[in-house]
């Protein structure tokens, strides 16, 4: 077994420094009904989806850069279901001179450390509602802003030579700002490095009850 483990990780590093070939870890799944609730795992079961994490670089201790694309899988406690949550797992990016107002992303980078067994990977992204307004009597408000950061959890499967997931550890924060220029206080900013559920709560910790692997290919 401990052979089969090291032969991955010389896989790992010797496909991610070939220019002609690139591995990636796969799981199948549906896209989530409700694109927003992270607390709503049912999937739309019209729209397949992979969730994908490429080997882009091998930056030595075991450690990889990662691209992701397809979302991450979205799950609660005490419930079997399961979706591919694209739309707060990618987020968000914009540059007002290049994109005008923020745009959906197709992918983002993600970071992973693998030792032979366990695969951890961490993602950030940053969700918005794009609600911001200017308001009568010079009042406004900035779009509700959700940074997520997710960390996946993954046992290696030297069998079927797969990745079975066994947590996921996910924070939510929230960035809003609201005021007026007629105000004595024309400001009113809201930052919170967590806000899961309630403000200043913890991040999640979660454990699926179905059984989510994520088969090697390349």
């Amino acid at each position: 077994m401990r052979m089969l483990q090291g032969l991955v990780l010389a896989f790992f590093s010797c496909l991610a420094h070939s220019n002609a070939y690139a591995i990636s870890i796969v799981y199948q799944g549906f896209e989530c009904l409700s694109a927003v609730n992270t607390e709503d795992p049912a999937p739309n079961n019209g729209t397949p989806v992979q969730s994908r994490f490429e080997v882009i670089e091998e930056s030595g201790d075991g450690i990889y850069r990662l691209n992701l694309t397809g979302g991450i899988p979205r799950f609660v406690s005490n419930d079997r279901t399961v979706c591919i949550d694209k739309a707060t797992a990618i987020g968000y990016s914009g540059i007002p001179e290049v994109d005008g107002l923020p745009q959906p992303l197709d992918a983002i980078d993600a970071t992973g450390y693998f030792d032979g067994e366990e695969l951890i990977i961490v993602t950030s992204s940053l969700y918005t509602d794009l609600s911001a307004r200017r308001n009568p009597f010079s009042s406004f408000t900035t779009s509700f802003i959700f940074p997520f950061t997710n960390t996946l959890i993954f046992k290696f499967n030297s069998t079927t030579s797969s990745f079975r997931l066994k947590k996921v550890v996910r924070n939510r924060g929230f960035v809003h700002t609201s005021g007026s220029t007629n105000s004595i206080t024309p400001f009113f900013e809201t930052v919170l490095p967590s806000f899961n559920k309630e403000a200043q709560d913890k991040p999640v910790i979660l454990t699926p009850l179905s059984t989510i692997e994520y088969k090697l290919e390349k």
